[in-house]
């Protein structure tokens, strides 16, 4: 028989990625003292294997999230996303920080990642925190190319030239299915809501060594397998909230986004959707009350994950201010 979960929001411990590409604003906004200042990732929520997220809070303290699925199954995520998961978190949340350009890469779809590595696709999708006033990013290719041409403009070093380049500044949101050639340049914050997945074929990084005095591997071959050459849609949007409410980010087959403003308590309902919510807090500070009466503050960067089972929540600004927040589902 199936234990029954004490149901309350979930915060993990971020699981920080020091990159060469990596900058100070995590261990700033996290209050992390002891952190490096190259800290290029922060993974909020993940079901990669071997890296599952580590529960911090709570009863479940010290536990990770397969282990809790193991355990709980439906509970915690849906019948439906644990008919189709299993153990496996389907869902990634990264916080970005890129001090340095990171390298143009792709990610493989699902039927790809499957046949070659036995995982998860990486459709993902780019929420810009803050920008400065030069930062760029790179999204698909600008002009009609195939294979071969791109091969050639990879082998002379011309990548860049071939792709959608963006000035991007706060609100805008990129859509990345998978198969989509892409880039972070140097000066994003980023909020990343992606699969569970850590699969990335570098195509061109830019000629730089690293502290071994190397370069880092290209993954040409993978790369060009997993293009999607048909694909030329911008995929940009925009979106900001000036009063108090929610409103729809991105829809699409692996996950449903919506940005939040809350500037009085709002009930967000979990069960009803038939999932788990993820709330992302971009700014402010709230604190979160479930239906059951379990509580937790969430502040500026950080991730709380409400079980299917918690049924609802009530969301309230701590201090006076507004709080921004975005919220994550699967259908």
């Amino acid at each position: 028989m199936e234990e029954k979960l004490n149901a309350y929001p979930l915060k993990f411990e971020p699981n920080l990625k020091t990159v060469i590409w990596g900058g100070g604003k995590i261990r700033k906004l996290k209050k992390l003292a002891d952190a490096p200042d190259c800290i290029g990732e922060s993974w909020e929520l993940t079901g990669v294997p071997g890296q599952e997220s580590v529960v911090s809070n709570g009863e479940y303290a010290g536990r990770d999230i397969k282990s809790l699925l193991g355990e709980f199954g439906a509970q915690v995520v849906g019948l439906n996303t644990y008919n189709k998961y299993g153990d496996m978190f389907p869902i990634m949340v990264k916080f970005i920080d890129a001090a340095k350009d990171l390298s143009i890469q792709v990610h493989p779809d699902d039927d790809f990642a499957k046949r070659r590595h036995q995982g998860m696709g990486k459709t993902e999708l780019w929420y810009i925190v803050s920008a400065e006033d030069n930062a760029i990013l790179y999204s698909g290719f600008s002009h009609k190319t195939d294979e071969n041409t791109f091969r050639s403009h990879i082998e002379h070093s011309d990548v860049v030239a071939q792709l959608n380049r963006f000035s991007p500044r706060h609100g805008d949101i990129f859509y990345l299915p998978a198969g989509r050639v892409h880039s972070i340049g140097a000066g994003n914050f980023i909020v990343e809501i992606q699969q569970s997945s850590d699969i990335t074929y570098r195509i061109y990084d830019f000629d730089r060594i690293d502290k071994n005095g190397k370069k880092r591997e290209l993954h040409t071959d993978l790369a060009l397998e997993a293009i999607d050459f048909d694909e030329y849609d911008d995929y940009k949007g925009h979106l900001e909230l000036d009063r108090q409410g929610t409103a729809l980010i991105k829809r699409c087959d692996k996950f449903v986004s919506e940005l939040m403003r809350v500037e009085t308590p709002m009930t967000v309902e979990v069960k009803s959707t038939g999932s788990f919510r993820i709330l992302i807090c971009i700014s402010g500070e709230v604190e979160i009350a479930g239906s059951n009466g379990s509580r937790e503050r969430l502040a500026t960067c950080d991730t709380v994950l409400l079980p299917y089972a918690l049924d609802k929540a009530v969301v309230t600004p701590v201090g006076g201010e507004p709080a921004e927040l975005i919220s994550v589902v699967v259908e």
